[in-house]
């Protein structure tokens, strides 16, 4: 049985326990491996080795949710008002808006989380274990803790295994913890402090093993996992609103306010004045249908869909609709490194040899490039030793390059990969070596001895033999007796000049290796096999410094980001020098931004050193899932609208709590996807820069939308409370107002989703995230377009009940005067007219035509409204004559005038 002392060891401190305490822990027999009994026990115990979500919220609450909202409040009282003084026509239209409300937020509503599923998908596989003694293959979900696991090239880790015989073992855990290239592992404890990324005796659950073998014990499986633990903190990483709900939040709280007391004033002049009840509440119901912005959400949705739409043709797929304002008020992008800054393609950048220093150009798996010294190509025949360097990393490599879904992909190990390409580059061919190098034996990459080794027959000398060695300098250094020139020449070896070019390319953030060789000529010693004897009295040829490089495209979306007063963050698992040195190229770094900060830093931090940290560092390496996670928090905490990238499993709880998460669409995994606000299709950071100048770009329109809407609300709400308190009948009639809300200003102000990009639109700051829907701009801009309205309605509505006595005609009068002029306020609003002069000066000019599609769109509306008899009924209007319908036009016509002062001398956006 598992003993009670595990029931208290964490997934963190197995690292720290040697393999027979470990086994004593969880009662486990090293050689024959649990019983059939016991692992009954255990499952019923422990569970299933599979991830558990959280049961998301049923369909038809999340729809009854859309109810849940103030102005709904206000308008299913007036509708249940209404109801109850049997005005059946007015009730079935305020409950039939509040019904379509309903229905376009469902529709809105992003799909209910599919993470934790597909965190679940993403470690299912099979596993080989050993049971009673006997080797089986079963469901990885069968796994029970105390389990003993084979692991070969290939398999998928099916749990968190502590590892206790290891050959040759590299496992890939980029998806967990960002390390670019796999991760060689041994079973030796370790202290209790180390890192997830550096515990070299552990394996984790759904990372990948890439060579090499090892047996090990599972410490942990489901969500006791480290892929597990991921899962429980996406699950407490609640949805957050997004800048744009918030602010609509406080504005529905504020129009609320204002509607009621409106509701009350208007209520208590009715009494006051004689009026009976019935009369009280249908004027105040007729108030506060009239400062409802009914057609808002709606708008508000078309907006937002629009953007998706624009943002898609960009690269940039929106799961979430939100998420597109979003992006218009990011102030700051946490980006992680491996595939999104950088090509997650190894690259060498710089070769020494022969004593020179070369680097080489071109970046990724594609031999497009050269060795260069001074930016200038060179001929690798006028030193020997750079042709061998070369060669040696050529042949002396179990890896290959294939084409997969269009693109270049390893079959291997990403270094030799790299060391592939830049043979390739100097014009070296492999299939040519091979044929003139077979290769009789190999001695693979082990631990121990950190090197690789071949041995080479060369084909047209049967005499000659040559040994290939590649691996870490410190293991070759000490097995070189001489090193190679760049004429040929052999001279003694000098590993402090070595350790020292090994220092300056490590600092650099390269990945170094080094590479010797060993002649054997025929008559000395004829052999077609090797051993680690053979590898000593070695000739030095040189080193191969590699990285994973930014991409060319990043460093210019960097600093578009920045010239747009959005700062960039990198976040990642990675080692801290690899991290400052792609920094450093990125223009993340500068002399006087602080040096790397690293996960075990931030461990030891508090709340107030975080936030200090945060927001001076622009680089996080070595970073844990829930430091990531942290670090988002810490940000958010200050105010910062934060925008977090990433592809990799480890990066899915941060990509949940950021205000807008941003997964890689190629390489990024599902669970990546599910969990983040919008997916790159290229992969590209510099799509992300599009997608902000989109995202301005829409909250630009639903500012527009909403200073269109308001002043439309304020002239009817106005028009009413007049009417009442000069003791008038209702100039509209509620059933009118819904019309002109929900028909006429959605239709007109649905055109202002299409607005193009205007100039500057990157060159201004992002949104400030405090600053409200409602400025006093807006507001201003509100109250006197409300005036000009309440002017012309109310004054439409008495002259044409003065002079007819036909107070139906009036009100029909009254809405159609209007509608001209909130079409007259739009045109003053909108870039059609502005379009139109400029295509008249250049007639390569887009025009914004689609303001002239709603404009007709809403005079065959009206048409419909007033002098269709079938309809009079409904809403209570009458046929107007060609000079009535005249009237109403000129009559709402001025409204342009302090509409272009506005523009002109008071521009609120």
């Amino acid at each position: 049985m598992v003993s009670s002392a595990s029931e208290h060891l964490s997934a963190g401190q197995w690292h720290q326990m040697s393999i027979a305490d470990v086994a004593a822990s969880l009662g486990t027999d090293l050689a024959m491996g649990l019983g059939r009994a016991e692992v009954a026990q255990r499952r019923e115990r422990y569970g299933w080795n599979e991830l558990q979500g959280q049961a998301g919220k049923s369909p038809i609450v999340r729809f009854l949710m859309e109810f849940n909202q103030p102005l709904i409040y206000i308008l299913l009282v007036a509708g249940t008002v209404t109801l109850l003084l049997r005005d059946w026509v007015d009730a079935g239209v305020i409950f039939g808006v509040t019904l379509i409300n309903a229905v376009i937020g469902f529709i809105q509503e992003s799909k209910a989380e599919n993470a934790i599923a597909a965190l679940a998908k993403s470690v299912t596989t099979e596993a080989t274990v050993i049971r009673n003694g006997e080797k089986i293959r079963l469901n990885s979900r069968e796994l029970v803790p105390g389990d003993l696991v084979l692991l070969v090239s290939g398999d998928k880790v099916p749990a968190d295994v502590r590892l206790m015989a290891v050959r040759d073992l590299q496992v890939s855990e980029a998806a967990l913890t960002g390390e670019s290239v796999p991760v060689e592992k041994s079973s030796e404890p370790l202290p209790l402090a180390t890192n997830l990324a550096d515990r070299r005796n552990m394996a984790y659950a759904g990372s990948l093993v890439t060579f090499g073998q090892a047996r090990g014990i599972v410490v942990a499986i489901g969500n006791q996992t480290e892929t597990g633990r991921i899962s429980r903190l996406m699950a407490q990483s609640s949805g957050l609103e997004t800048p744009l709900t918030r602010k609509m939040k406080r504005f529905s709280q504020t129009l609320l306010y204002m509607i009621l007391g409106l509701a009350a004033l208007t209520f208590a002049v009715v009494l006051g004045e004689g009026g009976r009840w019935s009369e009280a509440f249908k004027a105040a119901v007729a108030l506060a249908v009239s400062g409802i912005p009914e057609g808002l959400p709606a708008v508000m949705t078309v907006t937002l869909a629009i953007g998706v739409s624009r943002m898609a043709q960009r690269h940039a797929i929106i799961r979430k609709l939100p998420a597109v304002e979003t992006l218009g008020s990011t102030t700051v992008i946490c980006s992680d490194k491996t595939g999104t800054l950088t090509e997650n393609q190894m690259t060498v950048q710089a070769v020494y040899a022969g004593g020179m220093a070369y680097t080489v150009s071109g970046v990724g798996y594609h031999a497009e490039g050269a060795i260069c010294w001074n930016e200038q190509a060179v001929d690798i025949g006028h030193n020997l030793a750079l042709r061998e360097c070369l060669r040696c990393g050529l042949l002396c490599n179990d890896s290959h390059l294939q084409m997969q879904g269009g693109q270049l992909a390893v079959v291997g190990d990403p270094t030799e990969a790299a060391l592939i390409v830049s043979a390739q580059k100097a014009g070296l061919s492999r299939p040519d070596l091979e044929s003139t190098y077979p290769r009789l034996d190999t001695l693979p990459f082990e631990s121990q001895f950190q090197y690789m080794a071949t041995l080479h027959r060369h084909q047209e000398r049967s005499d000659y033999q040559v040994i290939y060695v590649k691996g870490a300098m410190e293991a070759l250094v000490s097995r070189c007796d001489y090193q190679l020139t760049a004429d040929g020449q052999i001279i003694p070896c000098d590993p402090k000049q070595i350790e020292q070019i090994t220092h300056d390319l490590a600092a650099q953030g390269l990945r170094v290796l080094a590479f010797a060789k060993k002649e054997i000529p025929g008559a000395q010693r004829e052999m077609d096999h090797i051993d680690h004897g053979d590898i000593a009295n070695l000739t030095w040829i040189g080193l191969q410094g590699m990285i994973d490089p930014p991409r060319a495209e990043a460093i210019l979306a960097v600093r578009a980001c920045q010239s747009a007063g959005i700062r960039v963050k990198m976040i990642t698992g990675d080692h801290a020098l690899t991290a400052g040195a792609i920094a450093r190229q990125l223009g993340l770094m500068q002399p006087e931004t602080p040096s790397v900060c690293t996960g075990q830093q931030l461990a030891t931090m508090n709340d107030r050193d975080l936030a200090n940290a945060v927001t001076a560092s622009a680089v996080f390496a070595r970073v844990a899932p829930e430091q990531k996670l942290r670090l988002v928090e810490a940000l958010q905490a200050q105010g910062e609208i934060v925008a977090m990238t990433g592809d990799g499993v480890n990066d899915a709880p941060a990509l949940k709590q950021a205000d807008i998460g941003i997964a890689m669409g190629i390489t990024g995994t599902e669970v990546a996807k599910e969990a983040a606000d919008m997916v790159l299709t290229d992969d590209n950071f510099a799509s992300i820069v599009a997608a902000v100048e989109e995202g301005r770009t829409v909250y630009r329109n639903l500012l527009k939308t909403i200073g269109f809407i308001l002043p439309v609300n304020g002239g009817e709400a106005m028009t009413i409370l007049v009417g009442i308190l000069v003791a008038t009948t209702l100039p509209i009639l509620p059933v009118q107002i819904l019309w002109v809300n929900m028909v006429s200003s959605v239709a007109l102000s649905a055109t202002l989703a299409f607005e193009p990009k205007s100039q500057g639109t990157m060159a201004r700051g992002p949104i400030p995230p405090n600053q409200p829907l409602l400025t006093g701009k807006l507001l201003w801009r509100i109250l006197t377009i409300s005036i000009c309205n309440l002017i012309v309605v109310f004054g439409m509505f008495e002259w044409t009940l003065q002079t007819t006595g036909n107070i139906t005609l009036a009100r029909t009068m009254s809405v159609h005067t209007l509608v001209a002029a909130e079409t007259f306020y739009l045109l003053s609003m909108s870039q059609l007219i502005p379009s139109l002069f400029a295509y008249l000066r250049d007639r390569t000019h887009p025009v914004a035509y689609i303001p002239a599609i709603g404009v007709v769109c809403v005079c065959i509306f009206q048409i419909f409204f007033s002098q269709v008899t079938a309809i009079n009924p409904l809403f209570n209007t009458q046929p107007m004559d060609v000079t009535q319908a005249f009237m109403c036009i000129v009559a709402g016509m001025p409204v342009m005038i302090p509409a272009y002062l506005l523009n002109r001398f008071a521009p609120w956006i």
